[in-house]
């Protein structure tokens, strides 16, 4: 019999569930009829788990599976993870670091060059048919230069790092704060988050969201100022979305580019109407390219942990 592994979010490179299909009985947890039922009866007989750094796994589920051997995360964030009750148990818990940097760091610069040119207004005005009805240069609001902009970036980790590289490439001046300052960073620290805000241009959030909820508020905020803009690609209970509504309506921020939300799919209508707010659905590793190397480094923690292996990947160690 094969050993059984629960998924609870779906994997999207075909390749990867074909593998994991050969190898183990997979039990995909999101389109079961009784979910609990169903973990009443099989789970103890579940060997590992796979989840999103999203949706993670709850204390509950897992006291529901006693022979666990591994949770594989497709993805860096395990704030929905009790790493803590994990570590008690010897419980390995894997994630994807290091696979997501690039992609992730590109959507960061990505957002920030739209939010700050207007990418996305432009588009719409061209495609409805606005540019001929009204081909005046004043049309369009003037933009904003990204190049040379002063950016702040908030967690100086592996995307931090990536986007301070390829800001830099722009000839932006940088700035960061983290818990520490870097020995091996050669841009400033800046302890404080509202100093940070108000010596920047932009501020891009990149930090993990484990005890920082809501940091940038309607202080950071206007410190920020309003000819800044705000990029998070991290996680969206970094931002105070209550504040973040107010300082963009009341024209105390210039923009924003957020990948991210607080409580997602569901985004505040007031920034989906916002005209200086570039959106994306969480789709920061959203290539084929890095979804298949997470895909990959899933299955590779699965295969090691039900080979009595520890996974080379485990963040409980």
């Amino acid at each position: 019999m094969k050993p059984r592994v629960l998924q609870l979010n779906p994997i999207l490179i075909p390749a990867i569930n074909e593998q994991l299909a050969a190898r183990y009985e997979v039990h995909k947890h999101f389109e079961l009829k009784d979910p609990e039922g169903w973990l009443r009866e099989h789970g103890a007989s579940i060997q590992a788990v796979t989840t999103g750094g999203h949706t993670g796994i709850s204390r509950a589920m897992l006291e529901q599976l006693p022979n666990l051997k591994v949770v594989a995360v497709n993805g860096v964030g395990t704030d929905a993870v009790d790493l803590a009750y994990c570590r008690g148990r010897g419980l390995p818990v894997t994630a994807t670091l290091g696979a997501l940097t690039e992609d992730v760091a590109d959507l960061a610069i990505g957002l920030l060059i739209a939010a700050c040119r207007n990418i996305c207004a432009g588009d719409r005005f061209v495609r409805a048919g606005l540019w001929e009805k009204n081909p005046s240069p004043s049309a369009i609001p003037l933009a904003r230069r990204f190049s040379g902009m002063r950016v702040g970036i908030v967690g100086m980790g592996r995307v931090g790092r990536a986007v301070a590289q390829r800001a830099a490439a722009f000839g932006c001046p940088i700035s960061y704060t983290d818990l520490r300052a870097m020995d091996d960073v050669p841009h400033r620290f800046v302890a404080d988050l509202v100093d940070l805000a108000r010596e920047s241009d932009a501020l891009v959030l990149c930090a993990a969201a484990d005890k920082a909820e809501g940091i940038v508020n309607a202080a950071v905020l206007d410190a920020l100022g309003p000819r800044g803009f705000l990029v998070n690609v991290a996680r969206g209970r970094l931002v105070n979305e209550a504040d973040l509504t107010e300082a963009l309506v009341a024209g105390r921020i210039a923009g924003a580019g957020l990948d991210v939300f607080v409580d997602e799919p569901r985004v505040p209508q007031a920034l989906r109407e916002h005209e200086q707010v570039t959106l994306q659905a969480h789709r920061a590793s959203a290539t084929w390219e890095t979804r298949t190397a997470m895909a990959q480094m899933v299955l590779d923690s699965v295969d090691q942990a039900l080979a009595g292996q520890r996974p080379t990947l485990s963040l409980t160690t």
